[in-house]
């Protein structure tokens, strides 16, 4: 006669080598937080530009605008 064991990751098909660390986790919330910030940087340098600049770049003046408005909480 044969014995099956199981444990809790084998049910729920998660190990533990898949989960992220608290680590990992604080350090990819901290380079989303960088991204988001160097983004309404640049987006802010760029909408001080005038609008024959921003169209040879190919950026739109009220895509700009959209965009800081959304990605800025302040």
């Amino acid at each position: 006669m044969a014995i099956a064991t199981t444990t809790t990751t084998a049910i729920s098909g998660v190990s533990r080598s898949s989960s992220k660390s608290v680590f990992r986790k604080a350090l990819d919330s901290m380079i989303t937080a960088r991204e988001r910030q160097a983004r309404r940087y640049v987006n802010g340098y760029l909408l001080s530009l005038d609008d024959a600049t921003l169209a040879s770049y190919g950026y739109d003046r009220a895509d700009l605008e959209r965009n800081s408005s959304l990605t800025s909480a302040f």
